[in-house]
């Protein structure tokens, strides 16, 4: 991985990262939940561009490998509290996602004993934000009425339910992930 900052990939980050406190504004300000759910949309899609784009173009970056996931955490911490605020979703949940990463990061001083700053992302984590990153635009669009909302609805909480228990089943793979690497990594010994 490279040291490059100004990437596509990484200006794509930085814009979601942008769109957190606009989608906020939208949610909990004026209530314009069509802006809102194009602001979704614009946040799936780069998401997704950012790392098809590294990859095929070879522009990952170990700030691209930081700044991807905190957007996307930063995100799904914006929609559940914006979320949550307008009852679209329960507080239970709204507590439940953010929860995760709490206990993730909780782990971050135990690998960097071992001289790592984060673990890999692995495919149950872009599983279960895929999975996030579909059901809160469907859980807006279901806030309303009529059938479209109805359906919305129902395929709303279906992918809530199947990325709430993807991101936590990915977190605690993460957390044997770290548990592992205790074990079987020396630790770093670091010099002033």
């Amino acid at each position: 991985m490279e040291e490059r900052i100004v990437t596509v990939p990484n200006a794509l980050s930085f814009i979601r990262l942008l769109l957190v406190p606009v989608f906020l504004w939208l949610v909990l300000g004026p209530e314009k939940d069509g802006l809102a759910l194009l602001v979704l949309m614009v946040s799936g899609i780069t998401d997704y561009l950012d790392g098809k784009l590294a990859r095929k173009f070879n522009q990952a970056s170990k700030i691209g490998a930081i700044l991807d996931p905190v957007a996307d955490r930063f995100f799904i911490l914006a929609v559940v509290i914006g979320l949550g605020f307008r009852d679209v979703i329960p507080w239970w949940l709204a507590v439940l996602l953010p929860l995760r990463d709490v206990f993730l990061f909780s782990l971050v001083p135990f690998l960097r004993t071992r001289g790592y700053s984060s673990l890999p992302v692995h495919f149950l984590g872009k599983a279960a934000t895929a999975s996030l990153l579909y059901a809160f635009p469907l859980l807006l669009l279901g806030d309303s009425t009529g059938t479209v909302a109805d359906l919305a609805n129902v395929f709303g909480w279906a992918f809530t339910i199947w990325g709430v228990a993807l991101y936590w089943w990915g977190g605690i793979l993460y957390a044997f992930q770290v548990r592992r690497l205790l074990a079987t990594t020396p630790r770093v010994v670091r010099t002033r």
